[in-house]
This record gives C-alpha cells, sequence and structure tokens, in this order.
C-alpha cells in the first residue's frame, strides 16, 4: 500500500478458493456429514459463497437465499423505499441443520436480523454461522463456527469482500478509513 492508495487486498482468488476449500470441510465435520444440511446466504455476496460451498462439498446440499432488510434493527434510518432483494428458502427448515452464509462479520446485527428471519422457515435443529472474514468490531455477541479469515482492523476501515458472480473478480480488500 502506497501514500496515494488507502486499500490493499488481504486475499486473492487462490487464498478464497483455499480457505472456502477448508470451510466446506469444516462444515461437513461440524454437521458430521451432510445428510441435514442446509445452506442459506445472505444476499449479497453471501449467497454465491453458499453456492461455491455447496459445489465444494458436492452432493445435493440445498441451497437458500435470504434479504434480511426487512428484518433490520436500523431500517427507518436507511431510507423510505429499501431495495428489497428477495428470500428464497426451499424447504421447511424444521430439524435441518441450517449454516448461514455470509461475506464479513462486523458488528453481529446482520446475522441477528438473519436469526430472526429464519424463524419464519421452521425451528432449525442447529444453525451455524460461516462467514468468509471476521474483522472483529462486534456490538452483538454474535460469533461465527467457522471463519474463512480473520482480520482486526479500525472502526474506521472498510472490508470488502469482491466475488467473480458480481464482480468480476475475486479479492478480499482492506480499504483504510480517514483517519488511518
Amino acid at each position: 500500500m502506497n501514500a496515494t492508495d488507502n486499500s490493499h487486498d488481504i486475499l486473492d482468488a487462490r487464498e478464497i478458493s483455499r480457505a472456502l476449500e477448508r470451510m466446506a470441510g469444516e462444515i461437513v465435520a461440524l454437521a458430521e456429514g451432510t445428510e441435514n444440511v442446509v445452506l442459506v446466504g445472505i444476499r449479497r455476496r453471501g449467497v454465491e459463497l453458499a453456492e461455491r460451498l455447496a459445489a465444494t462439498i458436492g452432493g445435493r446440499v440445498p441451497l437458500g437465499a435470504l434479504d434480511i432488510t426487512l428484518y433490520r434493527d436500523d431500517l427507518r434510518t436507511i431510507g423510505p423505499r429499501p431495495v428489497v432483494g428477495g428470500t428464497n428458502v426451499p424447504m421447511d427448515l424444521t430439524d435441518k441443520y441450517v449454516v448461514i452464509v455470509d461475506d464479513v462479520l462486523y458488528t453481529g446485527r446482520t446475522v441477528r436480523a438473519a436469526l430472526d428471519e429464519l424463524r419464519d422457515f421452521g425451528r432449525p435443529g442447529r444453525i451455524a454461522l460461516c462467514v468468509l472474514v471476521d474483522r472483529g468490531g462486534r456490538e452483538l455477541p454474535i460469533q461465527a463456527d467457522i471463519v474463512g479469515h480473520s482480520v482486526e482492523v479500525r472502526p474506521t476501515d472498510r472490508v470488502d469482500v469482491l466475488i467473480r458472480e458480481v464482480d468480476g473478480t475475486d479479492a478480499v480488500r482492506l480499504v483504510r478509513g480517514e483517519n488511518a
């Protein structure tokens, strides 16, 4: 990182691929197989990461997608017409081993909203959280069961996950905030 550039990659495409392979193995180990596993990605990039994890695990692992917009605790602060991407959970989750997949874990508020929304689809036997990046800075007592990469950053910093399905490339980028 040079003086004029306030960002740098902390993971490249190869490192992301290796992290996802390891994370897929950890999912199977935690769930003791794949029989009752359902991967549910949080929109936006969590859905694509869940798809990659399912492909790496192999077999027929059911996939779902959550749009937590209407479950956010700050909904009134994001404007009068929030953009809702749609939720698709293809089955009753009762007694399933649900793995919530997201790109970055920060305050924990997105995960709390996802947990609230999951209640609409039954009562899972177990819920695990799988994130590509844990950046610290929790505001709620939520932690990931499976983490691809941990990084400690300042509150003014940003961690951007870029994935080829959405952004045309795979990278995890640290963007230093104003007071860097």
